[in-house]
């Protein structure tokens, strides 16, 4: 006759099985609120005050103080100087950035992108969506003694820009369609134009004498995934005019695609 079951035996009661195959499911609020607030504002085009956060996420202005604090002091969260909004740094793309999604996109991309900047002289990047922003994921500059060079991690606006356009008429309608209804009529308007045209070929707005080619990137879907962006210098030294670069950038956006399996 056995006795009962002793510390450490091995053995185990019902009641012990029962209470771990029902083991209750844990919560953490601090995780909880640092998680709401990093999705509202993914979601977001512009900062949030303090208040309207607390607010948005349903919780008290002392609630989200000292989380708004810790993801300030990590580096998830920038605050403008001034008016004290909230918004999402480039923390968030470095992450993803590690991963395979994004490093499989840019192994796909730098081979094409390198063959381009060879045959045309002219510097080449491929930017994609982030949090409401424009992030600048490769980068391959020209060989040549003058080009513009854009920096890997860089974030640029989605209204304004050749690259936002692009991404706005091409990317996922689910993923755009929020940003869609927070920009201005003529940005619409440039949208709509971009998607019947295919490209989209423009002034740089923040670099006057660039002219900014921009061809969607597709992957397995009919949404653009990415873009890639030549920011053209037309110099005496330019070895390809800008016909040229536009056919071959179309050209090398499409074998990007292919490689993605579009």
């Amino acid at each position: 006759m056995s006795g009962p079951a002793l510390p450490g035996s091995g053995a185990q009661t019902l009641d012990s099985r029962k209470s771990e195959s029902q083991a209750p499911e844990y919560s953490v609020p601090a995780l909880d609120k640092a998680l709401d607030i990093l999705e509202l504002l993914a979601a977001r085009s512009g900062g949030l005050s303090q208040a309207a956060i607390a607010e948005a996420v349903g919780r008290s202005v002392s609630q989200v103080f000292r989380v708004l604090q810790t993801l300030e002091a990590r580096g998830y969260l920038v605050r403008e100087e001034g008016s004290g909004l909230y918004a999402l740094s480039v923390q968030m793309f470095m992450l993803a950035h590690r991963q395979e999604p994004l490093r499989g996109l840019e192994a796909a991309a730098l081979p094409a992108m390198r063959s381009f900047v060879d045959e045309v002289q002219q510097s080449c990047n491929l930017g994609v969506l982030s949090a409401g922003r424009v992030l600048v994921l490769a980068q391959v500059e020209s060989p040549a003694n003058f080009g513009f060079r854009v920096r890997v991690g860089s974030d640029f606006p989605i209204e304004g820009t050749a690259t936002g356009a692009v991404l706005a008429a091409f990317g996922a309608e689910s993923v755009m369609e929020p940003w869609l209804r927070g920009l201005s009529g003529s940005a619409r308007e440039r949208v709509e134009r971009v998607r019947l045209r295919g490209f989209e070929r423009a002034h740089d707005s923040l670099q006057p004498g660039i002219t900014d080619i921009v061809f969607p990137v597709f992957a397995r879907g009919d949404s653009a995934v990415a873009a890639l962006t030549v920011p053209y210098v037309a110099t005496s030294f330019s070895a390809a005019r800008t016909q040229e670069v536009e056919d071959r950038a179309r050209a090398a956006s499409e074998r990007i695609s292919g490689a993605l399996g579009h």
